[in-house]
């Protein structure tokens, strides 16, 4: 059997490892249009420094990253985040440590003592249970009041989406936060109940020495398979009860395909198969990001934590800060230290279309306002994702039910990236081994 698995981000390497270790005998040809494997999964060294062009590392919260990371032989390079990571920071009017307990929360002047009483009042809102889409912002309103909302889900949306609550779907982005509602009447209810049974709040972030790009070349060299990398896919049209997998160097004949490139590049290439599956794959969002990345040879300010994310309301060019030499000291020589700072998202989708030099100002802006940084950096690294992070918008789930319902029409097509279920890695690493066990009992004879 032969299987074409198409991009070679996180969810294409995990998927062609599980699917070399279930079909031992398959063909496997991995398809990438880039030179290299990772997809946004990068790290680039410069002058010493290793700055990540995206994520840095996945949560120990869930199994799925740790469990690939075991299978693959990977855990040598494990590497958890320095204890300073712990102490997280918002900037509104100025900057304020994140509270990581009930009395730290009372004591914090992120919000008002009406806006706390209102937090507090949670535990006697009513459950919604009619299973409507909401989207963050009405789900936060609803249940801990606007001041919670415009600071803490604000902050939390341009972290981890590069978005605001307002175009973010609960349902599809943070299904744990509904899933304790419906299941417990309420969010304090719920977290109160698994703390008793045992589950841990957030894990510990996690990475490989010398960044997650360690982490991609490992599943590269340990998976067999022949590697088509700069080579992109330009169509999939059926051949008999296989397919034909187009790219500028000529066609592949394939039993199975597994694509798992991003959803608008997957909707050029599944056009010849099915229009209306192309055009839902190009309806999702996503939202563009900057990621700009100083290097300090010299630098006064201690870093003490994992770094600060803005609100909307502060109207900053930037969405947040990571101290990266402070969570992973391998990220800068020693002695030295090392901010990625993140420009963009839907809050300001246009600075993301500025030049190289244009972007180093914003993120110097930015970081003179929040923490009063005007120090010229000794390196300096920018990368630009005009289309960087999934935008889980509402309509997001019944889209992608869609969507894998249109899929599973098309026998031996399958989709597969963190545009439809998930963006995390951990999401990416579990989707994907349980996509290649399914691959694997279907193929059984």
């Amino acid at each position: 059997m032969r299987i074409a698995i198409v991009g070679a981000g996180l969810s294409g390497l995990a998927t062609a490892f599980y699917l070399k270790r279930a079909l031992p005998a398959a063909d496997l040809v991995v398809f990438e249009a880039e030179q290299r494997a990772g997809g946004k999964l990068q790290t680039v060294e410069i002058d010493g420094f290793r700055f990540e062009a995206g994520a840095n590392g996945f949560l120990t919260n869930k199994p799925d990253s740790l469990q690939l990371v075991e299978d693959s032989g990977a855990t040598p390079y494990l590497l958890p985040s320095s204890d300073r990571a712990r102490k997280r920071f918002v900037f509104t009017d100025r900057l304020h440590r994140l509270p990581e307990s009930p009395p730290a929360f009372l004591k914090s002047r992120l919000l008002t003592w009406p806006q706390k009483l209102r937090v507090l009042g949670e535990f006697v809102v009513p459950a919604r249970r009619d299973g409507a889409d909401e989207t963050l912002r009405e789900f936060g309103d609803r249940r801990l009041g606007p001041g919670f909302t415009r600071v803490f889900l604000d902050a939390m949306s341009a972290g981890i989406y590069g978005s605001t609550p307002d175009k973010i779907s609960v349902q599809a982005a943070f299904p744990l936060v509904v899933a304790l509602e419906r299941g417990y009447g309420g969010l304090f209810r719920g977290m109160i109940a698994r703390r008793k049974k045992g589950a841990g709040p957030g894990g510990v972030l996690t990475s490989t020495t010398g960044g997650i790009g360690t982490l991609v070349r490992h599943l590269h060299d340990v998976t067999a398979a022949e590697w088509r990398l700069g080579e992109p896919v330009t169509a999939v049209e059926r051949r008999g009860n296989g397919f034909s997998v187009h790219t500028p160097r000529g066609t592949a004949d394939v039993d199975r395909v597994v694509i798992c490139a991003t959803s608008f590049a997957a909707a050029e290439m599944v056009r010849p198969l099915d229009a209306e599956l192309s055009r839902r794959l190009a309806s999702i969002e996503y939202s563009p990001i900057a990621v700009v990345g100083f290097g300090y040879r010299q630098l006064a300010d201690p870093l003490d934590g994992f770094g600060l994310l803005t609100t909307t309301a502060a109207k900053l060019p930037i969405l947040g800060v990571l101290w990266d030499s402070s969570i992973f000291p391998d990220r800068a020589p020693a002695g030295c230290k090392s901010v990625r700072i993140m420009v963009g998202g839907q809050r300001n989708p246009e600075l993301v279309a500025q030049d190289e030099a244009g972007l180093v100002r914003t993120a110097r802006a930015g970081l003179e306002r929040t923490m009063g940084l005007t120090q010229d950096p000794d390196v300096r690294f920018v990368q630009r994702w005009e289309r960087g992070i999934p935008s889980y918008a509402p309509g997001h789930i019944a889209n992608v039910d869609a969507i894998f319902a249109r899929a599973a029409q098309i026998p031996g097509l399958y989709l597969n990236c963190n545009a439809y279920r998930g963006i995390a890695m951990n999401d990416c690493a579990k989707q994907s081994r349980e996509l290649a066990e399914r691959i694997a009992y279907q193929a059984m004879p």
